[in-house]
């Protein structure tokens, strides 16, 4: 796992964490998060309309991602209103590579060794601790945030099995799933209107272009997670890529100037090495 696809994988988590860093800032998730959806959208159009089509046998895997991506992007919402972002996104993100494992298990057959079980654990578990240390725990905002967690799962497994059945073809499977972020702009709509959607274009043009590259940047991370389950564990892949939690802590060391505890330090370390008992 750790040779040349683990540390792509490894770029994609850098890139995670760097358009959450990107977006921390913004008040308003809801509208960038459609912002961003756009971003994604238009690229995967521009993709869809310069290749074939993909194998008829990932068409549903591809249908069920995007929807539950959809779902997804809403508890993501919805947990940031219930809790802050430095509690929801550890949750959520430590949590999903333990159910993705389980998932990778039960539907696609895959067996996993217990040095990877173990990196699993140690890189859920460590995330978890970031999250949680020195913090006032809400019921209502763990339950979000673990929801938001099961969704990141769900998609991960349609996606490892999916991008199986594609037949090398990632790129396209990864653009025809993501065509359905189109329905976030609609459903911002929908819910708030027309007018609040581009109000902030002239308004807060710097926020909207934020955004938009935090879209750019979030494609390019998930497609290189896509890519590499094709041929990798799942669970594997999905506890490399939530190491962006770390690096995440790591960016707002370095460029933030926050406060790291000596208790956080020591989960970053905790991460780090589960990371490198999925290499061996």
């Amino acid at each position: 796992m750790f040779s040349y696809t683990g540390g792509i994988v490894l770029l994609a988590a850098v890139l995670h964490a760097s358009w959450n860093a990107m977006l921390h800032g913004n008040r308003d998730r809801f509208l960038s998060m459609t912002w961003m959806s756009v971003a994604i959208a238009a690229v995967s159009t521009l993709v869809v309309l310069d290749h074939p089509l993909p194998p008829a046998a990932s068409w549903p895997y591809i249908a069920a991602s995007g929807l539950v991506h959809i779902f997804y992007n809403l508890c993501l919402v919805r947990s940031y209103r219930r809790t802050d972002l430095a509690l929801a996104y550890p949750i959520a993100r430590g949590s999903s590579p333990l159910i993705v494992t389980l998932g990778a298990a039960l539907f696609a057959h895959e067996e996993i060794g217990p040095l990877r079980a173990l990196g699993v654990a140690m890189i859920s578990g460590g995330i978890i601790a970031i999250a949680l240390q020195g913090r006032r725990v809400s019921r209502a905002g763990v339950l979000a945030a673990l929801a938001t967690g099961a969704t990141i799962a769900v998609y991960t497994v349609i996606d490892g099995i999916g991008v199986r059945l594609a037949e090398g073809q990632a790129l396209v499977y990864t653009a025809w799933m993501f065509l359905f972020y189109w329905l976030m702009p609609a459903l911002f709509v929908a819910a708030r209107g027309f007018a609040p959607l581009c109000r902030p274009v002239l308004a807060e043009p710097m926020s909207v272009a934020v955004s938009l590259a935090g879209g750019l940047v979030s494609i390019a991370a998930y497609g290189i997670v896509i890519w590499a389950l094709q041929s990798d564990a799942m669970g594997a892949v999905s506890a490399l890529r939530e190491t962006s939690v770390v690096f995440a802590v790591l960016i707002g060391r370095l460029f933030l100037r926050e406060t790291v505890s000596p208790t956080r330090w020591l989960a970053c370390l905790v991460v780090a090495a589960g990371a490198v008992c999925l290499g061996l």
